[in-house]
């Protein structure tokens, strides 16, 4: 009877520190994601800007652009 409850516990006791080893590294990488996220937005907001201003200054050129990039 105490052997079951003291594995009981070994087992309790060892689940908690996989879950807070699996979810420390988890959180991490949660970081570090919306942290690139956090880069990206300011970037794809200059492009959006730069390509605005292409459209409407130089049309061809956004064309090109368009066409390089845009896929078929």
């Amino acid at each position: 009877m105490l052997r079951t409850v003291f594995t009981t516990g070994l087992i309790a006791l060892v689940g908690l520190f996989v879950l807070r080893f699996f979810f420390g590294i988890l959180g991490g990488l949660f970081g570090l994601f919306f942290g690139l996220v956090r880069l990206a937005i300011p970037v794809l907001l200059l492009g959006v800007v730069v390509y605005l201003a292409l459209k409407m200054f130089a049309p061809a050129t956004a064309k090109e652009l368009r066409d390089k990039f845009g896929g078929s």
